[in-house]
């Protein structure tokens, strides 16, 4: 878990993955993120598909900041293979870390040999490059959250992510039923579809035990930093 207490402004922005996805984003909007995630120094900048990613990794070469494209974006009802590929051509063009959407009527039909069968896939594709699993924890029961994750646990994806951040967010809830499903494992834990008021309930996930938050609200949350600090939300800086 994060101590925020020890991290920075600079250290705060490595929490968070920045995103342009809209499905309108044209030339412009992707390097004006490009440009957003140099300056701030986030983890990773992502991509609504690797059409992308080769003009995000020309922007960002040469920077510890993953190239990050998303998989079977934003339903994840594609077959097996199909994602197999996508992932693979995505890594081919450059990407260093691709969120896949899991398919979540498989996973609630319980066709968990499907759901194994694209995890596996996915990972053998992605060649090392880090692996999110999405979820979409507002689609799912409990009970299904907790398999979902055991599946992605399973198959060493990295990640497991609440959601693609195109629909409705996680509540704390099904946060915290996520990492108590996955604590003893290797898998960390992202969380997207932050609600407003987005700096409050962004931190509160970190808090919580969240390793990385996926936004393109990015920016403005890390902004926020010293006056969550002020009014008590976020520990003040101890060092």
């Amino acid at each position: 878990m994060v101590d925020l207490a020890k991290m920075d402004k600079q250290d705060i922005c490595k929490l968070f993955d920045f995103s342009v996805l809209p499905k309108d984003s044209q030339e412009k909007d992707i390097l004006e993120g490009c440009a957003l995630t140099r300056k701030y120094g986030f983890a990773a900048f992502y991509s609504s598909s690797a059409y992308w990613t080769p003009l995000v990794a020309r922007e960002l070469a040469g920077l510890d900041i993953e190239i990050g494209a998303a998989i079977s974006f934003p339903f994840g009802s594609t077959p097996p293979a199909v994602k197999a590929f996508e992932t693979e051509d995505a890594v081919k063009k450059g990407a260093t870390a691709v969120d896949m959407v899991m398919n979540i009527g498989a996973l609630k039909d319980k066709r968990y040999d499907v759901v194994r069968e694209e995890l596996e896939a996915f990972v053998g594709a992605a060649a090392g490059a880090v692996t999110k699993c999405i979820l979409e924890v507002n689609f799912l029961t409990d009970e299904e959250i907790a398999t979902g994750c055991k599946l992605i646990a399973e198959a060493g994806v990295d990640y497991a992510k609440t959601s693609s951040g195109q629909f409705d967010g996680p509540s704390m809830e099904q946060f915290l039923l996520m990492k108590e499903t996955l604590t003893g494992s290797d898998v960390k834990l992202k969380v997207a579809g932050v609600k407003f008021p987005r700096p409050q309930n962004a931190y509160a996930f970190l808090l919580a035990g969240a390793d990385r938050i996926g936004t393109r609200a990015a920016p403005q949350i890390v902004d926020a930093l010293e006056q969550m600090r002020k009014i008590g939300l976020v520990p003040k800086l101890a060092r």
